[in-house]
């Protein structure tokens, strides 16, 4: 094994198709690796926010790991900067982004050129538990690059698609403490090799998953709330299920992706009680952090609110509309950034990931990029014009994508 230090011209560079961070087509071009980061589906990629963090200079302190496949020299660690890199000498095209913040880049720079063995210890040693990846990221890596066993995680999902097709349970506490071996099989599930085995039928199976995961996404099962106590929490109609075919042999079943839980990635579809909007328009995913938790906290407030909305006065929407410009304050700060930067920066990306209904729901609320700084400090200023809950509501939803952007996980 050696590694030796190489300067290599940045269009010779190969984007890694193969990223754990978010894998694509091994045929796909330098081009199409970059539009995935860019369209950043799973909130991996941030480009954004490495732009900003990289200020006024490339930065040499970190190299980028190279391994040579044949003559192509394919960027193994790196892939973020190097498609910055790329962007910088239009070697590759992403729309709306404003290269012109990006940093003086040279056009040859060196590399930590190094065997495959060698550059896959250094991405894991990196990665595997620095919290960059999904617990269903690190194990697809062990597995197919390290040479390690399958964990039951990745073989339900293999069998299912169910983590795959429904990203709140990709979580290391879901991993741990509901996807094993002990908890499938109290279950009715159980693993022979790589197969699935049940008691259940498909159509019960998928009813169990679907439970599952349904319990998950809802936050019935969290961390901090009946932890290890699955069973417990499923419908009294999955467990009389568990129960009725307790006796029942095992045999080999096929649940496919299209038969688990088409939960919504990232956010839930908006109510349709217009007197019970959902902030937010839906669950965030933020990583742990002052704004996560001022996040949850006005979630519990306004959940508090349409409980109790009868003992409140008229002016209670304001405090939310308060809340919101606080939230935002913290996270600007946390980017470097003053609040009025901050939301332009990100509002026109942030604006492309709602759906239509969110969209018309901005539109007829009037928020757009010039007006949501002001719709914030009107919440600290004049509290009968921020006491419309639409509009609230409406500000809430461009934020929670923008906060998406700048701190999702």
């Amino acid at each position: 094994m050696s590694q030796k230090i190489e300067e290599i011209k940045i269009d010779d560079l190969v984007l890694w198709t193969e990223n754990p961070r978010d894998p694509i087509d091994s045929k796909s071009s330098d081009q199409d690796v970059a539009d995935k980061a860019w369209e950043d589906q799973h909130s991996k990629w941030n480009l954004l926010k490495l732009a900003k963090e990289m200020q006024e200079f490339y930065d040499f302190s970190e190299l980028p790991t190279v391994v040579y496949h044949g003559k192509k020299p394919v960027v193994y660690d790196g892939n973020r900067r190097m498609i910055l890199a790329k962007l910088k000498h239009d070697l590759v095209k992403l729309s709306n982004f404003d290269k012109t913040k990006l940093p003086h880049i040279p056009k040859i720079i060196p590399c930590n050129v190094c065997d495959k063995d060698i550059a896959i210890k250094n991405v894991f040693r990196k990665h595997g538990d620095s919290g960059s990846w999904s617990p269903l990221d690190r194990d697809i890596f062990i597995n197919k690059f390290m040479n390690g066993p399958k964990s039951t995680f990745l073989k339900i999902d293999e069998a299912t698609g169910i983590i795959t097709n429904n990203p709140h349970l990709n979580q290391v506490f879901v991993k741990n403490e509901i996807f094993t071996n002990e908890k499938l099989k109290e279950m009715g599930f159980e693993f022979n090799q790589d197969d699935l085995e049940s008691k259940h039928s498909q159509a019960e199976a998928k009813t169990i998953l679907d439970d599952i995961s349904n319990k998950v996404a809802s936050k019935t099962i969290t961390t901090r709330k009946y932890r290890g106590k699955i069973i417990e929490v499923l419908d009294k109609s999955s467990r009389s299920l568990i129960d009725a075919n307790k006796k029942k042999p095992l045999s080999k079943i096929q649940v496919s992706a299209a038969g688990t839980t088409a939960t919504p990635k990232k956010k839930q579809a908006p109510r349709t009680k217009k007197k019970d909007p959902e902030i937010f328009n839906g669950k965030l995913y933020l990583k742990s952090g002052q704004v996560s938790d001022l996040y949850r906290d006005i979630v519990d407030l306004y959940g508090f609110y349409q409980q109790k909305k009868d003992t409140f006065s008229q002016y209670f929407p304001s405090l939310v509309r308060m809340a919101l410009r606080l939230l935002c304050e913290t996270a600007a700060n946390e980017n470097g950034q003053a609040l009025d930067k901050y939301l332009k920066a990100n509002f026109k990306i942030a604006k492309k990931n709602l759906d239509k209904d969110a969209k018309t729901t901005l539109s007829t609320q009037n928020v757009n990029e010039s007006t949501l700084t002001q719709l914030l400090h009107i919440g600290a200023h004049n509290y009968q014009a921020s006491n419309n809950l639409d509009q609230t509501i409406a500000v809430s939803i461009i934020i929670g994508e923008i906060l998406t952007i700048t701190h999702g996980r």
